[in-house]
């Protein structure tokens, strides 16, 4: 069994497959992580390998649990991956994103593929039919834009997302929710329109915290996945075990 962690800025997720089935998935704070890793090694004492991914923190005592549990692999650009990488500057590019274009190349070889993963900030990740990642975009997420109004404006209040009710705001609470929401919408329906006209037969995955905020609102045609990312890091684990 796999034990596959995706560590955030604020949270990490945990999940536990066996071959391709996940079995278990699990968020919890970095302070809890020992907490939840001792529950999960409890309650799945097959594991034998962990993958780990890490766009955030993780600290030495952390790593050093698993490595003591565990055959551990980092994620890095240098680790063996099933797709051509022909990013400019492989080097930087994040590993959430690499564990995203692994999902892509397992679950839909041989098409074009645009995953957009809307978390902290929204990622457009393109895999052509070729197998070879190309790269993609980088916005602020949802959260961000809300806070970004707020923090360098003197007035504009802090507020949490909200389906905006109509188009036209007609305060500045619903002006707000309008420019972030729909402008999120618009921008994504955007990107799926230029690479649809770009790249024939087109498969669209939206990922993240926010794509159940978002997918019922979107006018193209998505599969909505929110394993995508740890199913990459599963199959990246898969590939390097031996």
């Amino acid at each position: 069994m796999n034990l596959v962690i995706d560590v955030g800025n604020t949270l990490l997720k945990l999940a536990v497959f066996n071959n391709e089935v996940p079995e278990l998935k699990k968020k919890c704070l970095h302070e809890d992580f020992l907490d939840a890793l001792t529950e999960v090694s409890e309650q799945f004492p097959d594991i034998t390998h962990c993958m780990v991914s890490s766009v955030g923190r993780l600290t030495a005592q952390h790593l050093q649990e698993l490595q003591q549990q565990f055959s551990v692999f980092e994620l890095s650009h240098t680790t063996k991956l099933p797709f051509k990488n022909l990013y400019g500057t492989p080097e930087t590019l994040g590993v959430d994103r690499i564990a995203l274009a692994s999902a892509a190349a397992k679950q839909y070889p041989v098409r074009n593929v645009l995953v957009i993963d809307a978390g902290s900030c929204i990622t457009y990740d393109f895999l052509s039919e070729k197998n070879e990642y190309l790269g993609g975009a980088i916005s602020p997420g949802i959260a961000m834009r809300y806070n970004a109004m707020h923090t360098f404006t003197e007035k504009l209040p802090l507020l949490d997302a909200d389906t905006p009710k109509k188009l036209v705001g007609d305060t500045t609470a619903t002006s707000m929710h309008s420019g972030v929401v729909f402008g999120v919408l618009f921008e994504i329906n955007g990107f799926i329109d230029a690479y649809s006209e770009k790249y024939a037969d087109l498969t669209v995955i939206l990922t993240g915290g926010d794509a159940h905020f978002l997918r019922d609102s979107l006018k193209n045609d998505i599969f909505a996945n929110s394993n995508f990312l740890l199913e990459g890091l599963n199959y990246i684990l898969e590939l390097n075990k031996d």
